[in-house]
């Protein structure tokens, strides 16, 4: 029965932490330009050689 109560205890830990981590990535913008990303790698910005 302890062991039930650890893993559940580990759970709302993770959980809290990954919740944490996502809101984080929100607040400093990491979905901001979901489009640029895509279209810079089918344009190349360096000249051929």
């Amino acid at each position: 029965m302890n062991v039930i109560l650890y893993l559940i205890l580990a759970s709302l830990v993770m959980g809290a932490g990954g919740l944490t981590l996502f809101l984080w990535s929100m607040r400093s913008g990491q979905y901001e330009d979901l489009d640029g990303a895509a279209q810079r790698i089918l344009f190349d910005d360096e000249p051929p050689k």
